[in-house]
């Protein structure tokens, strides 16, 4: 009888254990989870202070291995950087629910934990450049305090026995019902997530440039002709890409995850390395010279074959060679470094750059408003044909001359090419998936900045015949193309090959994004029912 009892006491065991363990674990998800919003609320309101999700998620980012943007990218497109965000905060949920668990039995040894986590937030926050210090150790302090008055509050440290006479305090639970905790606890959850989430939209709001910040970019004295009718197919054809992306649908792909707040009042552009003159120019000296525009289309070398990750926009700036020739490049300067607020730097070959052929330049406008936050404010680097990763420098701060041996920029120790040109591409935007028998029109862009595109042809079901191509705005940009079929019932394979100005065609062999661009004819699978 008595072994009975005592194996159904010992079975109960478990099932007990994780009665007491439930609400521990629970108390320590939601302290976490009001640490963070409480991080991202003060990040919001106090100037110079950081988001503690977006401090560690840059970290990940500055140590990621090589390879791992390739990844990243294919998974998950633009939206990677949430994805890197989501997964941080989940990490954190499972280290607050064990802290939860060993706070039931150790308060203190849980609180130590709270608080070193907090210190690495805050070192983590110390690489952001436009961070301050004092600012991000107050923000620090009162999220984690927060959260350790939180995880207190619902494990109910007020009436804690000591165990043992041993002098070692342990947490227990509150004498409430299931309900009232939960109640309690959603409560504070609920809230943290509210000020998380407002405090994240404070860090994000405005990503157009602020309204009268500084004195204002003076019309363009080189301006491009209006776009014909003629030019822009998209009007006419559903589904296929406008020649000219709006603004709030363009790609952006940056190791930002807080997007960096510049303002031109003190914003300066330092010209140093191997140059006649060091030489510093304010907002005003710059926007002083002359300013033209220029459609330039511009791509992420980790853009798939048939990916989003290109877009053709208007941008309005100075001229680069203009303001390197303010400092006087010397012949030995054979590569250009673009570094960024946040300390992002890409290198390009100075002769890319000094090429009279081409026109890169310090952007100000982006179809023909001011840069948004998220895409440069207030200038960039647009440099015809390079891939972003060697040139495309948002939130610019310093322009260095160097030699191409001397530095390597942001990506190049991660394993992608030195040299980024961009690839002759071309990409199917309609049809996709299934369509009607009948007349379908088959139609997509093609690029090779800046050699432009003089050919497209479409192969169905492996018969090859020339797409007509849009009237070219310039060599710097892409161009639509279509092509009339008479679609029967089944399935069938659509392939698209470009050639571009120097007569090259885009090769048929297919390769990843890494090193140097993807390879490829883009191909897909039509149902004619």
């Amino acid at each position: 009888m008595s072994t009975t009892t005592e194996t159904a006491s010992a079975a109960t065991l478990p099932a007990t254990r994780a009665r007491r363990d439930w609400p521990a674990a629970l108390a320590g998800v939601v302290a976490v989870v009001t640490a963070l919003g409480v991080s991202e609320l003060l990040a919001g309101l106090l100037p110079g202070a950081t988001s503690l999700i977006a401090a560690v998620g840059q970290v990940v980012i500055d140590l990621q291995p090589p390879g791992a943007k390739d990844v990243v990218v294919a998974l998950f497109g633009t939206n990677d950087k949430l994805a890197l965000e989501l997964l941080i905060v989940a990490v954190a949920i499972l280290i607050g629910a064990g802290l939860g668990l060993v706070a039931r039995r150790r308060y203190a040894i849980a609180a130590v934990a709270f608080i070193a986590a907090g210190v690495v937030g805050f070192a983590a926050s110390l690489g952001d450049p436009l961070a301050d210090p004092g600012m991000v150790a107050v923000a620090s302090a009162l999220s984690v305090g927060v959260g350790l008055w939180v995880l207190g509050s619902l494990l109910d440290r007020s009436r804690a026995a000591v165990g043992g006479g041993t002098g070692t305090t342990t947490a227990v639970m509150p004498d409430w019902s299931r309900r009232s905790f939960l109640i309690r606890a959603g409560a504070v959850g609920v809230g943290a997530v509210a000020a998380g989430v407002v405090g994240r939209n404070l860090l994000e709001s405005g990503r157009s440039a602020p309204v009268g910040d500084g004195p204002a970019v003076p019309p363009a004295s080189v301006t491009v002709p209006p776009l014909r009718p003629e030019a822009d197919l998209s009007t006419t054809i559903a589904g296929l890409t406008p020649i000219v992306v709006p603004t709030g649908q363009f790609y952006r792909i940056d190791t930002a995850l807080l997007t960096p707040t510049v303002s031109t009042t003190g914003w300066t552009l330092r010209i140093h390395g191997l140059v006649d003159r060091e030489t510093v120019l304010t907002w005003e000296q710059l926007i002083a010279l002359p300013v033209f525009e220029q459609y330039v289309t511009i791509a992420c070398v980790s853009n798939e074959v048939g990916g989003k990750l290109v877009g053709n926009a208007k941008w309005t700036g100075v001229r680069l060679r203009d303001v390197l020739e303010i400092a006087g490049v010397q012949t030995a300067a054979t590569q250009l470094v673009g570094r960024s607020v946040d300390g992002w730097t890409a290198g390009m070959p100075t002769a890319w750059v000094m090429d009279p052929d081409r026109e890169p330049m310090i952007a100000f406008k982006m179809n023909d408003e001011s840069l948004p936050r998220a895409h440069g404010y207030p200038a960039r680097l647009i440099v015809p044909g390079l891939y972003g990763y060697v040139s495309a420098t948002k939130w610019l701060t310093e322009l260095e001359l160097t030699t191409l041996e001397g530095f390597n920029g942001y990506w190049i120790p991660l394993g992608w090419a030195k040299d980024g040109p961009i690839l002759t591409q071309s990409r199917i935007d309609t049809p996709r998936g299934g369509v009607a028998a009948g007349q379908v029109g088959i139609a997509g862009i093609a690029w090779a900045p800046d050699r432009g595109i003089s050919r497209v042809e479409v192969a169905i079901d492996g018969v090859w015949r020339d797409a007509r191509l849009s009237a070219p705005i310039s060599d710097t940009t892409w161009v639509q193309w279509v092509t009339d079929w008479a679609a029967e019932q089944g399935r069938h394979e659509i392939r698209v090959r470009a050639t571009d100005g120097t007569g090259a065609v885009q090769p048929e062999q297919p390769s990843p994004p890494a090193p140097d661009g993807a390879r490829g004819w883009h191909t897909i699978s039509v149902n004619v029912g």
